[in-house]
């Protein structure tokens, strides 16, 4: 490791932390260097929001049963991320049923109101989130924390694979255009592979590597429908990504063995 890749290191995880999560975190550097760092060290963040989500949703399981569990740990990530990545998906589903122009879907994405489509693909993502950890937490209250922690890990697993070095931002300026293109695909793929193999460790099966890994697809078909759309990423497609992921991950382990 070069002496410039240890002083990024920090920065890099102050930025992720910093800008995915409430957690207090200064953060000490905000160009595109560190913005790229962040995006790698993104399922670091996962880790800890998920070990968050997931600790609460196996309390309230033990006490009050499978589905309180369930939305506890839905409501804790999302409180964990102040609904960051909840809008950015909700922003996306609006500018791309909008069916207009790329340039009028980009201006629709920037309102701060929620048209139908956005309410629509809030209500479907979070009580397809909540019925998936509810068959895992009726089997047990640990195999429903490491689902929280799937979840969580796939969605920031995706963040890099929504910057990588080819992906142009859509629009100048915002958090889309600091960290889109930082990332190498081999960057990437080995993130996406320390993640995967951790869960199965951690879980104990193979099924948590599974779903992290064909999350990936769910969100890179997602990313795919944006860049022809819109012409590149914005801070709200990333935000898309992490959510479409985390349900596909959790989609996985509910409809395997």
């Amino acid at each position: 490791m070069t002496t410039e890749d240890r002083q990024l290191r920090l920065p890099g995880l102050r930025f992720a932390f910093g800008t995915l999560s409430v957690l207090r975190v200064r953060v000490t550097r905000w160009d595109r260097v560190a913005g790229g760092r962040a995006m790698l060290a993104a399922p670091l963040v996962g880790l800890v929001l998920g070990a968050l989500a997931g600790g609460l949703g196996a309390l309230v399981c033990w006490r009050g049963g499978a589905l309180l569990g369930a939305v506890a740990a839905v409501a804790a990530l999302a409180a964990l991320t102040r609904g960051l990545h909840l809008d950015g998906l909700a922003d996306v589903a609006d500018a791309l049923g909008s069916g207009k122009p790329a340039e009028d879907a980009l201006r629709i994405m920037k309102q701060s109101d929620i048209g139908p489509f956005g309410v629509l693909s809030l209500v479907l993502l979070m009580l397809g989130q909540i019925a998936c950890l509810t068959s895992q937490f009726a089997h047990s209250a640990e195999r429903g924390a490491v689902a929280v922690l799937t979840a969580a890990m796939a969605g920031r697993c995706a963040l890099a694979w929504g910057c990588l070095r080819p992906v142009p931002a859509a629009r100048p300026g915002g958090l889309g255009a600091m960290v889109a293109a930082t990332v190498a695909v081999p960057a990437a793929l080995a993130g996406t592979l320390l993640s995967a193999l951790g869960l199965a460790l951690v879980g104990g099966h193979p099924r948590y590597a599974l779903a992290l890994t064909l999350a990936q697809l769910a969100a890179g078909a997602l990313l795919h429908r944006c860049l022809r759309r819109f012409g590149g990423v914005t801070g709200d497609v990333l935000g898309a990504l992490v959510e479409t992921a985390a349900l596909a991950a959790l989609l996985v382990l509910a409809l395997g063995p």
